[in-house]
């Protein structure tokens, strides 16, 4: 069965999405890990599709934002399964992604599974496999027997504390990439702040040499960071779509 897909939020499981009609291709944003579609850059994006007529949509993840679901209960396969249902029954014709950090990951990973629909891939500050290269590989030994022995572990953060759940790590490690040559033919351009604290930029830099298309550019920022949201990065962030 498939989610309902809603302007609004409703009871059940839903998914809450916005689209704005225009040209061809279709922009799909896909925002990072407990973000919402109302962030500055999805903000932006929007702004930008109804000044120059293109076709863009944004939704939130299963336990993002207004979409149902508790956050604690999803994970990378639940969140990649939301980006595909909204390229099968939201679009059609040609898809540009548009993946902000765990965004990125899940970008791949509907790039793949779904070859014929998706012609272009934009990453900004993209997390692939950041359960695992990033997460994990930065918690010490008493947090990582937590997650695993209680099942979650409650992470500090700006937003409030996040939940870490030993799903979303063992998920996580059921769709990692960066082992691998990434068979993608389409052109890719990717965004990343030197400054970034959360996805260094070397880890994002490794997608160049992984990605099979001949047309891949790595933009670097010297003095972006992880949000990739000042003046000076949305403008790049335009030049890139546009």
């Amino acid at each position: 069965m498939h989610k309902r897909l809603e302007h609004k939020t409703t009871i059940g499981e839903t998914i809450c999405y916005t689209k704005t009609q225009g040209s061809s291709p279709t922009l799909l944003w896909l925002g990072g890990f407990r973000s919402d579609m109302n962030g500055t850059k999805a903000e932006f994006m929007h702004d930008l599709a109804v000044r120059e007529n293109l076709s863009f949509l944004r939704f939130d993840y299963f336990g993002h934002g207004l979409s149902s679901g508790k956050f604690e209960d999803g994970c990378i396969s639940r969140w990649r399964d939301d980006v595909l249902e909204v390229v099968d029954h939201l679009t059609s014709g040609p898809v540009i992604l548009l993946g902000s950090s765990m965004g990125g990951w899940l970008a791949l990973l509907a790039a793949l599974a779904r070859p014929t629909r998706i012609k272009a891939l934009g990453l900004i500050a993209p997390a692939s496999d950041f359960t695992r290269s990033l997460m994990w590989a930065g918690f010490d030994q008493k947090t990582r027997d937590a997650i695993m022995s209680a099942g979650v572990w409650m992470q500090a953060s700006p937003y409030g504390p996040t939940p870490i759940t030993r799903k979303l790590i063992e998920d996580g490690d059921q769709n990692l990439l960066m082992h691998q040559p990434i068979q993608f033919e389409g052109p890719v351009r990717i965004l990343q702040g030197q400054l970034d604290d959360a996805v260094p930029w070397r880890h994002a830099a490794k997608l160049v040499d992984l990605l099979s298309s001949p047309d891949v550019v790595f933009n670097l920022s010297k003095s972006g960071d992880h949000s990739l949201s000042s003046p000076d990065d949305l403008v790049r962030l335009q030049s890139t779509v546009l």
